[in-house]
């Protein structure tokens, strides 16, 4: 068995000059082209379970499909709950196996998000898991706007939290579907001054591809989390794949093949975050 926790993974990629890729996932074709793309690359992988993978798939369905797949491959394999937004969702996780929690109480008073994502630090520690917690708050495309992250505030939430990886808002945007946005550098060097912690990056579509690359090699920044780029590459796929044949109805003949483009595609993301 493959499978790893979160510091497992992001405390090598800090020493060496690399980041690791979070995953979000939706299902067993995307789960599952991930994890060969991340053997292939001989790297790391994080499969994410987030808010909308949860309504589709109860955890204890998840835990046991991510589990099985880090038993399946030779990389690390963190099955992560990403956005869990209460202690009980972050217990549910863990009783389901998953190795690493994030709790996002980047919504809340600083105060209120320090003590919530505190006790849920602790309590993932005393079951080996570990936690990502989020200062400031990364906005959505087209959605709410994003609350840019305060430097001594960000060190204050890593020192009295304790979590292993801290989620930070600098100028990057969930959901967008490409890499226009381009991230405040000289706020990742002022956090980073002042913190230790692995340092994540939401909303890592919206990223060029040339700063990621570069980020993740000379910064303290060790996960970026990369969803709508993938699923655009799933739904386009899928229409392709329907419009060669109209008369097509089986799933498993149709969504057979996806696998190999979106494989390969995540091959390219997974090449950005390697070190040099």
């Amino acid at each position: 068995m493959t499978l790893a926790t979160l510091s497992d993974v992001l405390q090598p990629a800090l020493r060496n000059g690399h980041a690791v890729a979070g995953l979000v996932t939706l299902g067993w074709e995307d789960m599952r082209a991930y994890v060969a793309a991340a053997e292939a690359e001989g790297v790391p992988v994080i499969l994410q379970a987030g808010p909308s993978c949860r309504k589709h798939t109860p955890l204890p369905v998840l835990g046991a499909m991510f589990r099985h797949l880090a038993e399946t491959t030779s990389v690390p394999v963190v099955a992560h709950l990403d956005h869990g937004y209460t202690e009980e969702e972050c217990r549910a996780a863990i009783a389901a196996g998953f190795t690493s929690v994030m709790f996002d109480g980047s919504r809340l008073p600083l105060e209120e998000n320090i003590a919530q994502t505190a006790a849920i630090a602790r309590m993932a520690h005393e079951a080996g898991v570990s936690c990502e917690g989020e200062i400031g708050f990364v906005g959505y495309a087209g959605g709410e706007g994003s609350a840019g992250t305060d430097p001594e505030e960000a060190a204050c939430f890593a020192r009295e939290t304790s979590v292993d990886a801290m989620a930070i808002s600098v100028g990057n945007t969930h959901l967008q579907r490409g890499g226009e946005g381009g991230l405040d550098e000289a706020r990742i060097r002022e956090i980073e001054a002042l913190c230790e912690v692995p340092l994540v990056i939401h909303g890592g579509s919206g990223v060029p591809a040339a700063q990621r690359r570069a980020l993740a090699r000379h910064s303290r920044i060790a996960k970026f989390n990369i969803g709508t780029e993938l699923r655009m590459v799933f739904g386009r796929e899928l229409r392709e794949a329907l419009a060669r044949d109209a008369e097509s109805f089986d799933r498993v003949v149709i969504l057979s093949q996806l696998h190999e483009p979106l494989v390969a595609a995540t091959r390219r993301v997974l090449r950005d975050f390697k070190g040099a």
